[in-house]
């Protein structure tokens, strides 16, 4: 007898070998094919009679078999099976290629049902390679509305199809987890409805059904999980830091630029913010160059008013140094100590070298008020003496482990630092729910005043040298050169271009007479900081790197992005390296360099050459890739979604208010053992950065 738990091997046809690559879509157990739903289906619920067959056409019809032959074909050695099929109105041809095993399954005079495209073939229709089977009560595989699902090598449609048929019925012994009052409320099929009907539907409207209970499953369990992170720091004390209105206000007055309206409406929520005995959890969001690092810095500068510490954490060691740089320079008449500190640097006011022993020092004692590192800082044997505000820069999955070694590290046990994430990566508000529902959220939707347009094209190889020739006039008057390159040394196998053979094409043979800088991950810190050094004070005039450049680098006479093998990044990961250029009053171009022809590659180009706001490529990129590869979600903590949609803001909205409920009347989930058993879980396999 086979249940829940039987293992995969037990199931009737599943071989040793099988089982291997059953076990590469993660399927050993009844339970995991159960769960494994298709991602699509082939609607072949009208049989159609022969003779309105059409070229083209995907199409289910039955028949008799007339006919059915085995042949060799000596030109393209192969195996070809030749049947003759008829019903009440017209005859057809089939062929099926390499599969003589089907010439022994099915004889003259059986009736079939079969299922696949019509091809025009010399004037007369033919059906290549259908799926078929014998004519009985309720046909599988050719139809009804067929599943599609994602396949690994040597399986099939057919396969999956076949195993999960004979183990459907076992839907029902899955324990429904979600609460009878939640089912009833928004009249939810049953979990075990829900999983038979995905997988074998009478029509559409089944579909949305078992669609809508098995995604609300998913963002469930999410928002649950955020509510509960959400509940733990609402019941944590934060420092409440005094809003300084006057120094504020002198502070931005003195500024070379004004601020946006968004920018003051986010700095703004997060002062507030700041005010309560609570620990702030926002996520500030904004397009590439929209001026978020200004709001952070209101909100460092009244926390060290306050006699406080707050601490900016950022990707690269680069962008480490330049935010020190920048925010000494922007806070120098407050008199505020800031620190730099990160694997190979340590800078104490501006330009002061210091051994990390002297910094760890003054950050202990509260000398320091601004610690400005990587991500890496939390690694680092750090005590700050009263940190009140922690700044997380491109690393928003901050879950309870780090929130916990920041407390660890504060210097005031009491209390948890006031958190702020923030992003460059636009994300659709209904993203921004599910993948951080514990944050609130403040998005900046402005650029700053007198930025141009970037003008970007695809450049095709043929017109390569014509772009080169654009850019040494773009030289001569005076710009720098951004060249973007995929990877770091030539791979032979995935043909991408590499920074060392394109540096190595560029200083030697396109522009010999000019001076180039190469960046990667691999140069120490020193080299990657005198190369960029270089580039900021223009004796560099191209530099060619990996997307070590993506986040945050700000060059204002870089005036051409140049980037090779274009088809091979994301729209999100272009439109930010589009954003390094345009921080000037200069004209700024974005070059997307490509040799690719496909279709796909190039529409999605073209995206970006139409539109230049990141809200919007983020939606498309989501469409055209996922969200797992658009935000590094695998890599930040964000649990993979079987069937839920990130676009589904209603059913995303209701998840989020049942899960608010829930936790408000049973905080500790005692009453529902198995959702706090599924909680448990996720968190494990999260692993939030």
């Amino acid at each position: 007898m086979l249940n829940l738990n039987t293992d995969i091997t037990k199931i009737n046809r599943v071989g040793v070998t099988t089982a291997k690559r059953l076990e590469r879509l993660g399927i050993k157990t009844v339970y995991d094919l159960l769960l494994y739903f298709p991602y699509r289906y082939e609607d072949y619920r009208a049989t159609t009679p022969i003779v309105n067959l059409k070229s083209g056409q995907s199409a289910n019809i039955v028949g008799q078999i007339e006919l059915i032959q085995n042949k060799r074909s000596p030109r393209q050695r192969l195996n070809i099976t030749e049947a003759l099929v008829s019903d009440d109105t017209e005859q057809i041809k089939v062929v099926w290629f390499n599969q003589p095993f089907i010439a022994r399954n099915l004889r003259v005079g059986d009736m079939v049902s079969l299922a696949g495209k019509i091809d025009g073939q010399y004037g007369s229709e033919v059906m290549r390679s259908p799926v078929y089977e014998k004519l009985v009560d309720k046909n599988v595989h050719t139809q009804g509305l067929v599943p599609v699902y994602s396949l690994t090598a040597n399986l099939t449609h057919k396969q999956i199809r076949f195993l999960i048929k004979q183990v459907v019925d076992l839907a029902d012994k899955i324990n429904d987890w979600l609460p009878p009052i939640i089912i009833k409320k928004h009249k939810f099929l049953t979990l075990g409805q829900a999983i038979k009907k995905i997988h074998f539907p009478a029509d559409y409207p089944e579909i949305d059904a078992a669609r809508r209970r098995l995604s609300f499953n998913e963002l469930f369990l999410i928002q649950l999980q955020s509510q509960l992170i959400r509940r733990e720091l609402l019941l944590s004390r934060a420092q409440a830091i005094k809003f300084y209105e006057q120094e504020t206000k002198t502070f931005v007055d003195q500024l070379p630029f004004v601020l946006t309206k968004t920018q003051k409406q986010a700095a703004w929520e997060i002062l507030q913010d700041l005010t309560k005995p609570n620990p702030m959890a926002r996520l500030l969001e904004g397009d590439v160059g929209s001026g978020k690092t200004i709001v952070a810095i209101l909100a460092m500068l009244n926390v060290t008013l306050n006699d406080k510490q707050a601490v900016l954490m950022v990707p690269t060691e680069i962008l480490a140094r330049q935010h020190y740089h920048s925010i000494s320079k922007l806070l120098k008449d407050f008199k505020i100590k800031t620190a730099l500190l990160t694997r190979s640097q340590r800078l104490i006011n501006t330009s002061q070298q210091a051994t990390k022993k002297i910094i760890l020092d003054e950050i202990k004692t509260g000398q320091a008020q601004i610690i400005i590192g990587t991500h890496a800082l939390l690694q680092e044997d750090i005590i700050f003496n009263n940190l009140a505000l922690a700044i997380i820069d491109e690393q928003h999955r901050f879950g309870v482990e780090q929130r916990k070694i920041i407390k660890d590290k504060s210097g005031d046990k009491a209390t948890v630092p006031h958190l702020l994430s923030m992003t460059a990566t636009p994300i659709p508000r209904s993203l921004a729910l599910a993948l951080y529902g514990d944050l609130d959220l403040s998005v900046i939707t402005e650029l700053p005043q007198g930025r141009k347009h970037i003008i970007t094209s695809v450049v095709p190889e043929p017109k390569r040298d014509q772009a080169y020739k654009f850019i040494r006039e773009q030289i001569k008057a005076g710009r720098q050169i951004f060249v973007i390159c995929p990877l770091i040394d030539v791979s032979d196998k995935l043909g991408v271009k590499s920074v060392k053979k394109e540096f190595k094409k560029l200083d030697q043979h396109i522009f010999p007479d000019l001076p180039i800088g190469m960046l990667h991950g691999k140069l120490k810190s020193k080299e990657k900081e005198a190369i960029m050094q270089d580039f900021l004070t223009n004796k560099i005039k191209i530099l060619v790197s990996t997307s070590v450049i993506e986040v945050g680098v700000d060059v204002p006479n870089a005036a051409i992005m140049m980037i090779e093998g274009a088809e091979r990044f994301g729209l999100a990961q272009l439109h930010q390296f589009r954003g390094r250029v345009g921080r000037s009053e200069h004209q700024s171009y974005c070059f997307l360099f490509t040799d690719s022809d496909k279709e796909k590659s190039l529409k999605r180009l073209q995206a970006l050459v139409d539109c230049n706001d990141g809200f919007a490529l983020a939606k498309m990129d989501l469409k055209f890739r996922g969200p797992g590869q658009v935000f590094g979600t695998a890599q930040k903590g964000f649990p993979e979604l079987k069937i839920a949609t990130l676009f589904d803001y209603e059913l995303m909205k209701l998840a989020q208010t049942e899960a608010s409920l829930l936790v408000n009347k049973d905080p500790s989930l005692q009453t529902w053992p198995q959702i706090q058993g599924k909680i448990n879980k996720l968190t494990k396999l999260a692993h939030p950065e």
